[in-house]
């Protein structure tokens, strides 16, 4: 028999999603102390839980997760990067893109971050992927690129030789696959967030 709890699947629930399953038991919280304390659910931040892999059957998606931590955002940045295999580097910190004030949440599946930007510019150039039954909200590369050259401190491209050596020597970018890049969402990134000269930069890069 299964458990009960595998019908939530890998997506982060809350407390009383899961109390809903045992609607016989009217200590709520106490039935979902004794499903931590036994290890077949794992507490993200207060109030919000996802089914341990053994019990649901999926892994545990820390893509998903991010969305859920702290809302709206979606992953982008050096995650991004790295997921779509763009970068060599593993990234040790999930990070995403927010429209509320910076957080950072540690638990036991990971660290993740969340760096602000403003509404407009945070709706441009997102996906919406799924693996092994998750389904999360992901920069795409282009968008990831330019949340990037955004929130890094220092980073002023006004040359196309130094973004070309912003991309090949500090992020080791895949340059076959930027060059496939969607000029379209650049230039929709500089025209609505900030260091518009940089990315216009990476763009007429692009287009030689």
């Amino acid at each position: 028999m299964k458990n009960t709890l595998h019908t939530l699947g890998n997506t982060p629930v809350t407390t009383a999603a899961i109390a809903s399953l045992y609607p016989e038991i009217s200590g709520a919280n106490q039935k979902v102390s004794a499903l931590e304390s036994n290890g077949e659910i794992i507490r993200l931040k207060r109030g919000l839980y996802v089914v341990s892999p053994g019990i649901s059957g999926r892994r545990i998606s820390t893509e998903l997760v991010a969305n859920h931590l702290y809302a709206p955002s979606y992953v982008s940045l050096l995650s991004a990067l790295r997921w779509y295999g763009l970068i060599p580097e593993r990234v040790a910190t999930t990070q995403s893109i927010t429209v509320k004030h910076f957080r950072k949440f540690v638990n036991s599946i990971g660290i993740f971050e969340y760096t602000c930007t403003n509404r407009e510019y945070f709706s441009i150039g997102l996906r919406h992927m799924e693996t092994e039954g998750a389904g999360f909200i992901i920069a795409s590369p282009e968008k990831a690129l330019c949340d990037l050259v955004i929130t890094t401190s220092g980073v002023n491209l006004r040359y196309r030789e130094e973004a070309r050596a912003y991309l090949e020597d500090n992020l080791r970018l895949d340059m076959d696959a930027f060059r496939s890049f969607d000029l379209s969402i650049l230039k929709q990134c500089a025209q609505s967030g900030k260091k518009a000269a940089s990315i216009q930069t990476i763009i007429k890069l692009l287009e030689q």
